[in-house]
């Protein structure tokens, strides 16, 4: 059975609510998510999905990302290379480091501006907007120094990893990991798709500068359809199917924001399905959403909210049980040794 995998955008409270979630569905199904055939990460799906590849199991990430004790965890095959105080002083991205002193003045991207003024109906909502917005000055690194922390050489050794990015002169989506984009190293390739446009500064790869790939969609389901997959994972923070409404404007926006996105979501798992691939697509809930709040780069409540995810999937999966597409059972188990790949 051929399994893929969607691992959705959503800044940092997205990756625990993703960790979370795949410890639960990992707990509930017995299968592994390190066993698709095609591992697809936007943004914070782009780091959890790059240590999913690596043979990481969802709970030593719980266990290290909220500083439980990982004692009685064994470190997964290929990690021995951790030393113990690199366990004892984990990488919590605490704090943020900017690139630049000042933001240019204007567009961060005038040549994505003037392209989407040209043919607006060709972009997405947010590439609409993105070029428009001045340049982010954070600085990626601390993203690349977790990816560097897991991943040994220039990228996993996993036959599909795909991390996307949005190429920021022209908004088109760019699959790094694929033969049709440009060469890569992982940890830059992870940066580039984590790098939130007016917030994170854009990443050079190749010649050419990047941004966060949920620019083109908070999902990228789509990049499932033609491999000929019997089942399509998706895991998505940034939409839901429970209903919120009313609230602050704040809230107003951020529903706004998870309906835009869950229309596109719908048209991919439609494309999907129309294919013959059962899908098996997992959101947060109410009660996710009120613990994640509107501020998705908010620190505070990591801890939290993957617990929360890995509880709410469960029941979720309980719930419908009988009912949802049957995975395989972990039948061999992937390494974290990682082959060299010339980048750019």
């Amino acid at each position: 059975m051929r399994v893929g995998l969607i691992l959705g955008a959503g800044g940092v409270l997205g990756a625990s609510w993703l960790i979370g979630a795949l410890e639960a569905l990992e707990s509930e199904t017995g299968w592994r998510a390190a066993d698709a055939d095609v591992i697809v990460g936007t943004s914070a799906g782009s780091v959890v999905g790059t240590l999913v590849s690596t043979g990481i199991p969802p709970a030593y990430m719980g266990a290290y990302a909220s500083g439980r004790s990982i004692d009685d965890l064994q470190v997964p095959e290929g990690l021995e290379h951790l030393e113990p105080s690199d366990v004892e002083d984990r990488e919590s991205g605490d704090g943020y480091r900017l690139k630049a002193a000042l933001p240019p003045i204007g567009p961060g991207s005038w040549r994505l501006a003037l392209s989407t003024l040209r043919n607006p109906l060709r972009h997405s909502p947010a590439a609409l907007m993105c070029g428009w917005l001045p340049r982010g000055i954070v600085s990626t690194e601390s993203i690349s120094r977790i990816i560097d922390r897991f991943v040994v050489g220039e990228w996993p050794d996993h036959p599909n990893l795909w991390i996307v990015g949005c190429d920021y002169a022209t908004g088109r989506r760019t699959v790094f990991g694929r033969s049709d984009a440009p060469p890569a190293r992982v940890r830059d390739a992870v940066a580039a798709s984590c790098a939130i446009p007016a917030f994170y500064h854009p990443v050079s790869i190749g010649g050419r500068r990047y941004v966060d790939g949920g620019i083109c969609s908070v999902s990228n389901a789509d990049l499932l359809c033609g491999r000929g997959l019997d089942v399509a994972v998706v895991l998505n923070p940034m939409t839901s199917m429970a209903q919120i409404n009313g609230g602050s404007p704040a809230d107003r926006v951020s529903a706004a924001f998870r309906a835009s996105g869950g229309r596109r979501l719908g048209h991919e798992l439609r494309k999907l399905r129309e294919e013959g691939t059962d899908v098996l697509c997992l959101q947060p809930t109410a009660e996710d959403i009120a613990v994640m709040g509107n501020n998705l780069m908010s620190r505070a409540r990591r801890v939290e909210v993957l617990e929360h995810a890995a509880i709410s999937t469960a029941l979720q999966l309980r719930a419908g049980r009988g009912r949802l597409p049957k995975l395989p059972r972990a039948s061999r188990r992937r390494t974290t040794a990682a082959p060299q790949r010339k980048a750019a």
